[in-house]
């Protein structure tokens, strides 16, 4: 059984309802964001990757029919149709790193109805998850102003894949670091790490703690003192740096209390004992608001540690993301159910100064003054162009942030830009709803004739 399973059933039972019937002319498909989540100026895109990874590998096997068959309590000789599918389809989307806006499509497939429809479930997932992570770890490294940050979400991240993206994502944004060592070294970025508060407790003292977890790690160390009281264990990590000659490089790790107050008389008592170079890491259950109070007062803070918030985008957990059919067999369709309305046709964003973009159809010209946001990222099922490395999605993302109006990056109530419509895919919109509503639109109901209103009155009770 293979990834093509991880789907909602209702793209199952639709596929094969289109082959049955023999829709398989080619549709596209056009993944959004509706509205940006409270508190967010922008969206990052990501997702795009593993995406692809799922569609260049997209084949309905013996395995897989018998799955869906067992799920629909049918006999699998009923689902044989499906067997053999692939994705031969071709893909247009924003590539990762690049900011985008409510209502600017993502991605769009365009393939044979029963392909694209299949891919839904899994794409659709994807890029939700990931563009939500990606864009809160953006926010912290904007909050923390240039000070480092790094990742330690993996423990309470949503299963382990969702904590390597969360690691990728991170990284992308700019962070410094993880936690996560399959993801570090898979990526090939720095692993960052500490100690627990059970190793402290399980020696006699916190001194006997540092100092041996000084014997067992040669060179720079960090040293977690929060375990009991902050300020002792500030002046214990000092004593135990100084005497053995390890501050340059080295840490101490505040996790609890008032993290600015207690970074100021960490970074007071550090530097009364001669070791203004040892730095201060702080975390526990910071995000980019709590980094962005922190910078903003002054905290004497070197490097952040984000975790559980960042990891799960508590605030903003989920994107009104969607999956919308937007053409079929040549026909622009639309969706007009209230509050969830969609664009007919394929289209491209353009990405004008001071993000003033305007969303037109893929077969207008360029505007003049813009770029195209969408380029083509797979042809007959196969990826057009070599994979992007990490480097290159954050060297994106740092030139989108560049140019994001303030107003956009600010921490709290930021104002997101607002994308544009072209004149003509207006005017398709109006025409296409012109059609619906001539096609759905319910007959007048008959006046009842005299005689038959009459003869009503006649026969009712008395």
């Amino acid at each position: 059984m293979s990834d093509v399973t991880t789907i909602d059933l209702y793209e199952v039972t639709m596929a094969m309802s289109y082959l049955r019937e023999g829709m398989t002319g080619p549709a596209t498909f056009s993944l959004f964001v509706r509205d940006l989540p409270p508190e967010r100026g922008f969206l990052v895109a990501a997702g795009l990757e593993s995406a692809l990874d799922y569609l260049g590998d997209f084949h309905v096997g013996p395995e897989d029919v018998a799955a869906f068959a067992a799920a629909l309590h049918r006999p699998q000789k009923d689902l044989e149709p499906l067997l053999g599918l692939a994705f031969t389809g071709q893909v247009r989307a924003v590539p990762e790193g690049r900011i985008v806006l409510a209502g600017e499509p993502l991605l769009e497939v365009t393939a044979p109805l029963p392909q694209a429809q299949l891919a839904e479930t899994y794409v659709l997932n994807q890029l939700s998850h990931q563009t939500a992570i990606a864009s809160k770890a953006a926010r912290c490294v904007l909050a923390a102003a240039g000070h480092p940050v790094v990742d330690f979400s993996l423990r309470r991240s949503h299963g382990p894949q969702a904590g390597f993206q969360a690691a990728r994502l991170g990284a992308m944004a700019g962070f410094a670091g993880t936690s996560n060592v399959a993801a570090a070294t898979a990526l090939g970025i720095p692993a960052v790490g500490t100690m627990a508060h059970s190793y402290v407790e399980a020696f006699a003292t916190e001194e006997d703690a540092f100092r041996a977890f000084a014997r067992c790690h040669p060179g720079p160390v960090t040293l977690l003192v929060d375990t009991y009281d902050t300020e002792e264990g500030v002046r214990v990590a000092a004593r135990v740096l100084r005497d053995l000659d390890r501050g340059p490089g080295s840490a101490i790790r505040l996790d609890s209390g008032d993290l600015g107050a207690l970074a100021a008389r960490a970074r007071s008592l550090l530097d009364d004992t001669g070791l203004p170079d040892v730095q201060i890491i702080a975390s526990g259950g910071l995000d980019e608001y709590a980094v962005d109070d922190l910078v903003r007062s002054g905290a004497p803070i070197d490097t952040y540690a984000v975790g559980t918030r960042v990891g799960v985008s508590s605030d903003a957990p989920y994107l009104d993301s969607a999956y919308k059919m937007v053409e079929y067999d040549g026909r622009p369709v639309m969706k007009l159910s209230s509050s969830k309305v969609t664009a007919p046709g394929a289209k491209q964003v353009f990405r004008r100064t001071a993000y003033a973009d305007v969303i037109r159809l893929a077969d207008e010209p360029s505007p003049g003054d813009g770029s195209p946001m969408l380029e083509p990222v797979m042809r007959g099922g196969q990826r057009t162009g070599s994979r992007p490395t990490l480097d290159e999605c954050r060297e994106r993302l740092a030139a989108d942030l560049a140019g994001l109006p303030p107003a956009a990056r600010r921490t709290r109530a930021p104002v997101a830009p607002r994308a544009t419509t072209s004149e003509r895919l207006g005017t398709l919109s109006r025409d296409v709803r012109r059609r619906i509503d001539e096609r759905t639109s319910a007959p007048p109901v008959p006046a009842p004739s005299e005689h038959a209103a009459s003869g009503s009155h006649r026969s009712g009770p008395r």
